[in-house]
C-alpha cells in the first residue's frame, strides 16, 4: 500500500496539471460513478496521509485513496493507455493541452465540496508531511492507549497519517523498539521527530525513495523490512518476521525486528 511519502510524490508529480482545464472526462467509479468534470478547472493537488486532494477551481474536491490497487498515471497528448489498463481507468480527465490524467483501479473516487474535505480527511491525525503539523496533538494521539504496542500506535492513521507498514517496521529498528513494545513505555515526541525526517527525505530526495539505510544496492535499502533469516545490517544477528492481523477480515501485515537491535524487555 502507498504510504504517505508515496502520495506526496504523486501529488509533486501532478502538479503539472495544476492550472489546465478539463476538456472531457468524467468519473468511472464510487458513489458518483458517471459524474462528469468537464468545464472545472485544476487548482492544486493537496494530500493529508494517504488521501489525495484534487481542488477544482468551482469549488469541488476529487477525493481519492490508492489502497493496495490504485495508481496515477498521465499520458502525452496523442497517447493511450493499454486497454487493459484503460479498462481499469476510475477517472478520466482529459486537458485542454491534450495530456489525459488517468486514475486507475482506484478504490475511493468521491467528489466533494471544498468546504467538507473535512469529510474525507478530519478523522485523520496530524500528517507529518505537512509544514506545520501539531506535533501535540500527534503525541496526544498517539499516547491516549499507553497499553497499545507501538506498532500498532503507528499504523493508526488517526493517530497520526502517512505511516505504513514499511515506516512502523523501519522507525521501530531505528529507535530501538521491538514492535510489541507499549506505546506509554516510549519517548513518543523524539519518535515522531525521527518519522518526520524520514517521511520528509523519502518524499523529497532524489534516489532516497523508502531507503532506510541510506545503501541504494538490492537488499540492503531496509534495515528490517523484507529481511527474515537475515543477518541485521548493524549487529550480525537474524532478522526476525511474523504477520500479524492487525483488523478481522484484512489480510495479514508483515513484521519484521532485529532481536538485539530491539530487545523485548523495556
Amino acid at each position: 500500500m502507498p504510504e504517505g511519502d508515496s502520495v506526496h510524490r504523486l501529488a509533486a508529480r501532478l502538479r503539472s496539471t495544476d492550472g489546465a482545464l478539463v476538456a472531457r472526462g468524467e468519473l468511472r467509479g464510487g458513489p458518483d460513478a458517471g459524474a462528469t468534470v468537464v468545464g472545472r478547472r485544476i487548482l492544486a493537488h493537496a494530500t493529508h496521509g494517504k488521501h489525495l486532494l484534487t481542488r477544482f477551481d468551482d469549488g469541488s474536491t476529487l477525493h481519492t485513496h490508492m489502497r493496495m490497487t490504485g495508481s496515477w498515471t498521465v499520458t502525452a497528448a496523442g497517447r493511450r493507455l493499454p486497454v487493459h489498463a484503460a479498462r481499469e481507468a476510475r477517472v478520466r480527465m482529459a486537458l485542454d493541452d491534450g495530456r489525459t490524467v488517468w486514475g486507475i483501479a482506484l478504490p475511493v473516487v468521491e467528489l466533494l465540496p471544498t468546504r467538507d474535505e473535512h469529510r474525507a480527511v478530519g478523522h485523520l491525525g496530524p500528517d507529518l508531511l505537512h509544514d506545520d503539523p501539531d506535533l501535540d496533538e500527534a503525541v496526544r494521539r498517539c499516547t491516549a492507549d499507553p497499553d497499545l504496542p507501538v506498532r500498532t500506535v503507528l499504523l493508526d492513521q488517526r493517530r497520526v497519517a502517512g505511516l505504513g507498514n514499511l515506516w512502523a517496521n523501519e522507525l521501530g529498528f531505528i529507535r530501538g523498539l521491538h514492535p510489541d513494545r507499549p506505546i506509554g513505555s516510549v519517548d513518543v515526541p523524539p519518535l515522531l521527530e525521527t518519522a518526520r525526517r524520514m517521511l520528509r527525505h523519502s518524499a523529497t530526495t532524489p534516489d532516497a525513495y523508502q531507503v532506510t539505510t541510506g545503501v541504494l544496492r538490492r537488499g540492503e535499502r531496509h534495515w528490517v523490512v523484507g529481511r527474515a533469516g537475515r543477518p541485521c545490517l548493524r549487529c550480525g544477528t537474524r532478522v526476525r518476521a511474523r504477520d500479524d492481523v492487525e483488523v478481522v477480515g484484512s489480510p495479514p501485515r508483515r513484521v519484521w525486528w532485529c532481536p538485539r537491535c530491539q530487545p523485548a524487555a523495556v
